[in-house]
């Protein structure tokens, strides 16, 4: 059996535990006990995402979220969902820049379910894998990039924002969504040879957590997923590091059918994982996180030349975290009176750095977030798998608002200073169509083909 660490709580972990494991062929096991709710949550992390794609292929790590639900080698069609929804369970997965994961939360007694589905689709997904589940898929996520991107109002924004943040052949310079081309593209023998190389066990972290007996639940982690092979063929993900500041003001005006103009704006901000990020966190919080928060009281409440104002965090491990801004105008009110209203604040914040009650409520803030991601078993097991793939330490998570605790008002300050300034950013500003312009449009809709 697989060697595991003593279980001790640390300090400021809230007396939560885990345990690491790690199976021969490379699989790492974070297991957490919590007895409270007779369920427990399976969570697999596999370190690939959009950041490991080329130019060409974009989309492929999403496609392969989307395939990995489509049946494997015992599991036919569409029976992962069928089996762990018979069961009493929920799943799903997701996709990143920096990741790929899934995860099921069963009642205590059907863990055993959960683990062998994962480990079936890890061992034998090339099995099953054809042309039709290709196709499949394929059209399934390009309607997932209709229906959520391509047709909502401001649905491109954060595509449009992070092509402008990150430069042309950064890793990061696109999304996980993909572009239509590189999904129409990608051949089954792309699927396959991805499959290979990052869909192994040595490239993945699986944490279990709730109501489970360890001893037990190593013993079928490694009956189900001991015999599956490693795989050396994976290459590291392309540099991604940038300089601190963009250093020039990046703008694109964007007229489109929105029902209010808007100011959009990313900042490039410190790596997650550092001090400096969760100083960025805070300031971003004081400024933009909530309604009691400064934009939200400057251009909501006493101005009213917005609707909306928010300011949050897009924290990334492999290279500049990303400060998104954005705010819905009202009325009539032009974008520059908004943008010089930001400005504003942010210099004055940057100038004079959060007051103590500030600190206080960002921090506090931060902190009722962390607790609501580890107070449930799906949540911690998250977190546990995003800390072990990202910075090698799962125990990290069980400690994370220590370090938010510590940050100083004068950190918090600094980062406003050295980053929140027009010079590093990115802005996307959204202007309606006109009205005759839309009755024009209206005109002509039946012309053409469908896309």
């Amino acid at each position: 059996m697989p060697m595991g660490h003593t279980a001790t709580a640390q300090a400021g972990s809230g007396g939560l535990t885990a345990t690491e494991h790690r199976l021969a062929n490379g699989l790492r096991v974070v297991l957490s006990e919590d007895h409270l709710t007779p369920v427990a949550a399976v969570c697999l992390w596999y370190d690939v995402g959009s950041r490991h794609e080329v130019k060409g292929r974009t989309g492929l790590a999403h496609l392969f979220e989307h395939l990995m639900f489509q049946g494997s080698g015992q599991v036919k069609g569409n029976g992962h969902f069928e089996l762990v929804q018979g069961a009493g369970g929920s799943l799903n997965g997701t996709t990143s820049f920096e990741r790929t994961n899934y995860f099921e939360t069963m009642p205590t007694h059907q863990l055993e379910l959960a683990l062998w589905l994962e480990a079936d689709r890890m061992g034998s997904l090339l099995a099953a894998l054809d042309d039709d589940s290709m196709e499949n898929q394929r059209d399934v996520v390009k309607n997932e990039r209709r229906q959520r991107y391509d047709n909502v109002p401001y649905g491109t924004a954060f595509e449009k924002l992070t092509a402008l943040a990150y430069p042309e052949g950064h890793p990061y310079h696109h999304t996980p969504i993909g572009s239509m081309a590189d999904l129409d593209a990608a051949t089954l023998e792309d699927a396959r040879t991805f499959f290979r190389t990052y869909y192994a066990p040595n490239n993945a972290v699986l944490s279990v957590v709730g109501d489970i007996e360890p001893e037990q639940t190593l013993a079928w982690i490694e009956k189900y997923f001991g015999s599956i092979p490693a795989h050396d063929g994976k290459q590291p993900p392309r540099d991604g590091t940038l300089p601190d500041n963009i250093g020039a003001q990046l703008r694109e005006e964007v007229v489109e059918e929105v029902p209010a103009r808007a100011l959009m704006a990313a900042y490039r901000l410190p790596h997650d994982g550092t001090r400096e990020c969760d100083a960025a966190d805070l300031a971003l919080t004081v400024l933009g996180g909530g309604e009691s928060s400064r934009l939200h009281n400057r251009l909501v409440r006493r101005d009213r030349t917005a609707v909306a104002a928010g300011f949050g965090l897009l924290r990334l491990a492999g290279a500049p975290s990303m400060g998104w801004l954005d705010v819905k105008t009202s009325g009539g009110v032009e974008v520059p009176q908004i943008e010089a209203a930001v400005d504003e604040e942010l210099a004055r914040f940057a100038a004079e750095g959060p007051t103590a009650e500030e600190m206080e409520r960002a921090q506090a803030q931060l902190e009722r977030e962390w607790l609501d991601r580890l107070g449930t078993v799906a949540g911690r097991a998250d977190e546990l798998c995003r800390y072990a793939v990202l910075f090698g330490d799962p125990q990290l998570a069980l400690t994370a608002v220590k370090r938010v605790l510590e940050v100083t008002p004068k950190e918090v300050q600094a980062v406003a200073k050295a980053r929140l300034h027009p010079e590093n950013r990115a802005v996307l500003v959204y202007e309606p169509v006109a009205a005759e312009e839309t009755e024009a449009a209206d005109g002509h809709e039946h012309e053409g083909t469908d896309q």
